[in-house]
């Protein structure tokens, strides 16, 4: 999960370096494209050999989270970033861990864990801080309707998101992370389709730095992140996990402090170490659960002293 928050952290400042070249549609398209070859290199061998793909109703979860993740939620965030700043856009988009929280303490049964609720809202507050201290005034000529939109596609982005991590982590039960998460981008690519040839034009007038961006955009943040993420997912609890990203704003301020030397404000550092603390009290466990099952297993035990140790 560490190699995932600091590859989608990076993802924002590469968006942000090569934004001005590259439409919300196009640079999707070539993201997917670009992380489709990387890991059929990976997936297809494994594929080959063990014939383990998708059929029937099976396909059904990975057409959604590939329609919505991969393609709609690539494309939303994209045009949104294009009008607003990055501390709103962050905060907008991190609204995806508390519905993710939400939706699978109901349709997961993972319940409501008392220092996940506490946490989240403790992180949520640190996003917000950093956001209150990257805002800024909007350029001339831009109006409050422009605004709105990107606030709409920023929400709309995170509720996208939210949905498909509860639709992905069934798919993770059966199949392998990196196959369920390139199944997915296949999916997202073909629905960019009609992107195409506004991708091709694009690349053509791009400068050589803003096409190497697109293919570490593709390389990194999508390939691999989606991949480290599905791994992950498969492992831990969707609601615990997807608390984690509420530290992908503070790595971002740190990414772009260091690359493009855009040096945070104190709201900033104050927000960062906020979500750090958020996120490590997500980690911990309620011992109340714990202790009344250690109570109930020595009540067992006295109530029959035949049994070992009784």
């Amino acid at each position: 999960m560490a190699v995932t928050v600091v590859l989608w952290a990076s993802a924002f400042v590469g968006i942000r370096a090569i934004g001005p070249h590259f439409s919300p549609g196009s640079l999707t398209l070539g993201r997917l494209a670009i992380a489709a070859v990387v890991l059929a290199v990976v997936a297809l061998p494994k594929i080959l050999k063990t014939r383990l793909v998708p059929r029937g109703r099976e396909w059904w979860p990975i057409l959604a989270y590939g329609v919505m993740w991969f393609g709609g939620y690539n494309v939303a965030l994209n045009a949104a970033e294009h009008v607003l700043d990055a501390g709103t856009s962050a905060l907008l988009i991190n609204v995806n861990p508390i519905l993710v929280a939400i939706m699978a303490g109901i349709f997961l049964k993972e319940g409501f864990p008392r220092w996940l609720l506490i946490g989240s809202t403790i992180a949520f507050a640190g996003v917000a801080l950093i956001a209150l201290g990257s805002g800024a005034p909007g350029q001339p000529g831009e109006s409050a309707t422009t605004d709105m939109a990107g606030v709409l596609l920023c929400l709309l982005a995170a509720v996208l998101a939210a949905v498909s991590v509860i639709v992905q982590k069934p798919v993770l039960r059966k199949f392998p992370a990196a196959q369920a998460t390139w199944f997915g981008i296949l999916v997202g690519a073909a629905c960019c389709l009609p992107f195409a040839g506004q991708l091709v034009s694009e690349v053509q007038t791009a400068p050589p730095a803003a096409t190497a961006g697109l293919v570490y955009l593709g390389i990194f943040p999508t390939a691999i992140a989606f991949t480290t993420w599905a791994y992950a997912l498969s492992l831990v609890d969707a609601g615990k996990l997807a608390a984690t990203t509420y530290l992908v704003p503070g790595t971002t301020v740190l990414i772009s402090w260091l690359l493009l030397g855009e040096i945070p404000t104190a709201w900033g550092l104050v927000g960062g170490l906020v979500c750090l603390v958020g996120v490590s009290l997500t980690r911990r466990r309620t011992r109340t659960r714990r202790g009344a099952a250690g109570g109930a297993a020595r009540g067992r035990s006295r109530a029959e002293p035949g049994r070992p140790g009784g």
